[in-house]
This record gives C-alpha cells, structure tokens and sequence, in this order.
C-alpha cells in the first residue's frame, strides 16, 4: 500500500455524471488542483470520441485535476503516463498478470481492455493548457459483456479486487511518481517505460480513422506519442488519433 501524494487534494462523490466533467466545473471554478476526484457510481461516464463507458459498482471511476502549465500538446503525453501508473497500481494486486499497454491509452490484461483514460483540457493563453483533467476508469470487479474490443476485469483473474478507494491510493501514488518524471525529464523516459509494456509491437493492427482504415506493422511511437505505422512497400505513416485493433 501507498502513502497519499502529499498536496493532492481528494474528493470523494457519491454519484456524479462524470468525474471529467466535474473536474471541468471544479476547474471553471478556480480550482487549482491537484486534485483527484472519484465516484461510487457515474450516470454518463465516457471514453475517447464519445464512446459512452460503462462502470459497473465496485469498479474505479475517477479523474485527475492538474494545472501542468504546459502547452496542450505536451500535456496529451500524460495518457502514456497514467497508462503505467494503472499498469502499477494493477501489478502490486495482480503480480502474476500479463499486463500490456494499448495505444493511445488502455491498459489490457491477457489481450482485453481492463482499463481507459480520456484526458481532457482547456486552451489557456500562448496555446498552454488552462487546466487538464486525467479521467481514469479501471474493471476492478465487473466489465461489460458487449464490447468491441474484449473487455476483463480483475475479479477475472481470480484475485479478490481492492475496493475503489484502495485502488486508488496505489494509483495516485504511482501517477505522480511518473508526472513528476515527464515534469522533471520530458516525455523520453515515459515513452521508453510505455513501449516496454506495449502490446503488439511489431505485429499487424488496424488502425481506424475518421475516414479510413489502414492495416500495417506496429513499430512504435515517436517522440510525441504518435504511432508509427508500417504499411506495404516500406512506407511509414504517423497516426496521432485512431482507434486499433489487433489481428
């Protein structure tokens, strides 16, 4: 168990429609956080272009509210580093669990999604983030059946899963152990931890745009966090927004 980031407030909700959305009041508000923010139960969670996200009681639902004072493009590499602070915090209750890292942002065990990230902000002034909001939803006891990517949870893998309140205090612990990298080092060390957890490298995805969908060879991601996929005849695309899937 972890001690509590020391300066991070927490507030604890009963019900809320999202914990993203209640960081965006909060942050409208002057909150300057940081701040973590969790929920019993969500009545309108969501995940990445808009796809509602479904969290059964029992399961983590919860958000981070920073001021990085970093440009908004900086600040989309956090994903990477809430992905490996969930990869910690699932590690240290199932330690005998092959936990791998999808691109951009979930975490999957045994190849099916147990974890999503949204990272949401506000432009402030120069083209910096007024504000970011780090929403984080973990499958500790249930998931949802019908899903297009396999979902699981931790209750699968035939451990006893930690109440909410648990998981987060190893969660929060290990996210500002890797903010405080990227804050103090930059993205490199995130990116280098993140691909050596990545699932699929270099094997055949599909990528699905908002217009097209390619097939190639997942060789990594670049300095920014885009995906660098190999596609026939040698040549490489950068992809900086997409869905994947895998086979």
């Amino acid at each position: 168990m972890k001690s509590w980031p020391a300066g991070t407030a927490l507030l604890e909700l009963d019900q809320v429609d999202s914990t993203n959305d209640e960081a965006r009041r909060r942050a409208g508000r002057g909150e300057k956080g940081p701040l973590w923010i969790i929920a019993r139960r969500q009545t309108a969670g969501r995940g990445r272009r808009g796809n509602i996200w479904v969290s059964p009681s029992g399961n983590l639902a919860a958000t981070l509210l920073l001021r990085p004072d970093r440009p908004a493009a900086d600040c989309a590499q956090l994903s990477f580093a809430a992905a490996l602070a969930v990869s910690d915090m699932l590690s240290g209750f199932a330690p005998a669990a092959a936990i791998t890292l999808k691109w951009p942002n979930d975490v999957l065990v045994d190849g099916r999604k147990i974890a999503g990230i949204l990272l949401e902000s506000e432009g402030g002034p120069g083209g910096r983030a007024a504000w970011l909001a780090i929403g984080i939803g973990v499958n500790l006891s249930d998931y949802p059946p019908d899903t297009e990517f396999p979902a699981i949870a931790l209750a699968s893998l035939g451990v006893l899963p930690p109440p909410p309140q648990d998981a987060l205090l190893d969660l929060a612990a290990a996210l500002a152990k890797w903010y405080e990298t990227w804050r103090t080092e930059g993205f490199a060390p995130i990116r280098e931890a993140w691909l050596a957890r990545a699932w699929g490298l270099g094997r055949r995805i599909r990528v699905r745009l908002a217009r097209e969908e390619l097939s190639g060879l997942f060789q990594g991601i670049d300095e920014t966090g885009a995906l660098q996929l190999g596609l026939p005849g040698g040549v490489a695309r950068t992809i900086t927004a997409g869905e994947v899937f895998f086979g």
